[in-house]
């Protein structure tokens, strides 16, 4: 449906799980296409982001079966691609169009990266700039190095390249190009981002080096193939976590999350904010485990500096936590957030406002006074996913109806998404909750 009605929630007290990880699922793919033999990925998200990764793999040789709605197996080639036949679509996906012209920029023939009008508009020269200077060719065919992209790849040259920005893409684009490249390729960034290649990376058995904020790949390393298992991506438990954290006496239990502790920041914020927070961490290639939230009375926190690279995509959904907040809450250094699927930034505010919040917007960043009671209002997603599930969120706690137009965006990373909120809308059941006793409060 293109259009979602919510009214006030009940109190949570239930349990979930959540579909596989983005970012990961991503990864998964374009790794084990450039390994040396099948892999089975289990708990793969099918969202359209997530496909348009298969897609393009699929466009370069590459068998993908698809076992089950959540499995895939990916034959590899080594690293070893033909060349597209057509225009390699990416759909509304960044993820997809920056790592695929790190792994293009090592092959041997000419390729041409589209996407939908949101990607289009995306910036491009983050990745473009470094992938230049290893030795491809790239034009960015749109204003002001945005896509469509054409790359002439071929032999490439390994760099040092010291990252202006905090970005996991960037970092992951030169270092699967750096695969292809003789020597040691580094990047070193300003502060950490998500570190999901260099671990499955070094899953895959490449080894990848780490000393500080510096991460390093030796070229001419392939992939071992090996089973994989997608963790549930935390960014889409963020929804639900808030929603249980500012609901006093609420109680949610999600399972089988990832819990990489470069994606966690959503959960020291809450902590902060007052909420309670248990977890049982399993280690394996990504940490994966089960998170416990306590729901209370909310108050205002800071959300700036190094922690931000952590909660990049969970911002829209913790500035509906601060309106829902007492006291103020500031969020600053986030002008990343400007270059997303639309300006988060002005997003945020603007349906905030609508909803009858305090909020005034700054360049970059935030700055909320939470506790004014919200009111239904009639929202536009603006085309983007986090947008439309946030506040669908704030819709949960809002007087009146509210209406979310525009979600089928929604479909680009949680595609369960409505279905999930039906069921926190009704009534919960008895006794759906365990607790974890055995962990402390965080």
């Amino acid at each position: 449906m293109s259009d979602w009605k919510i009214r006030r929630a009940p109190t949570i007290q239930t349990e979930l799980e959540v579909p596989g990880d983005k970012s990961i699922s991503h990864r998964a793919v374009m790794l084990a296409a450039m390994s040396n033999g099948p892999c089975v990925i289990k708990g793969f998200l099918p969202s359209e982001d997530c496909m348009a990764t298969v897609g393009a793999m699929r466009s370069l040789g590459v068998a993908i079966e698809v076992a089950d709605e959540t499995t895939l197996i990916v034959h590899g080639m080594r690293g070893v691609f033909t060349a597209p036949t057509g225009e390699i679509d990416c759909g509304n996906s960044g993820t997809t169009m920056r790592l695929m012209a790190g792994i293009l920029a090592g092959q041997p023939f000419r390729s041409r990266l589209v996407g939908d009008a949101s990607l289009s508009k995306r910036p491009m020269r983050r990745v473009i700039e470094p992938l230049t200077k290893m030795g491809a060719k790239i034009t960015a065919e749109g204003k002001d190095g945005r896509p469509p992209l054409v790359i002439e790849g071929g032999k490439l040259k390994p760099l040092q390249f010291v990252s202006p920005v905090a970005s996991a893409q960037v970092k992951s684009a030169v270092l699967l190009a750096g695969m292809f490249a003789k020597g040691k390729t580094s990047v070193t960034e300003p502060t950490q981002s998500r570190d999901h290649t260099e671990r499955m990376l070094e899953y895959f058995l490449v080894r990848p080096q780490k000393q500080g904020l510096t991460v390093s790949v030796f070229g001419g390393q392939t992939p071992e193939s090996r089973e994989f298992r997608v963790p549930g991506d935390i960014s889409s438990a963020a929804f639900w976590l808030v929603a249980a954290a500012a609901q006093p006496r609420s109680r949610l239990l999600v399972k089988n999350v990832g819990l990489n502790e470069t994606r966690t920041g959503v959960l020291a914020v809450l902590v902060r904010m007052g909420a309670a927070i248990r977890e049982v961490i399993d280690a394996q290639a990504e940490p994966i485990g089960v998170v416990e939230i306590q729901g209370a009375r909310l108050k205002g926190t800071e959300i700036k500096g190094a922690e931000i690279p952590n909660v990049i995509d969970e911002i829209p959904i913790l500035a509906v936590a601060a309106a829902l907040a007492h006291g103020k809450t500031v969020i600053s250094d986030a002008g990343e957030l400007r270059v997303k699927e639309t300006d988060r930034l002005a997003a945020v505010a603007m349906n905030l406002r609508l909803m009858g919040a305090q909020v005034a917007e700054t360049e970059d960043g935030l700055e909320i006074i939470g506790g004014t009671p919200l009111h239904g209002a009639r929202l536009d997603s603006f085309g983007d996913h986090r947008i439309a599930m946030a506040f669908a969120v704030a819709g949960m706690f809002a007087e009146g109806e509210t209406t979310i137009t525009g979600t089928e965006c929604v479909n680009t990373s949680y595609p369960n998404f409505y279905a999930t909120l039906e069921k926190l809308l009704k009534q919960p059941t008895e006794a759906q909750t365990r607790v974890i006793t055995s962990l402390p409060t965080r």
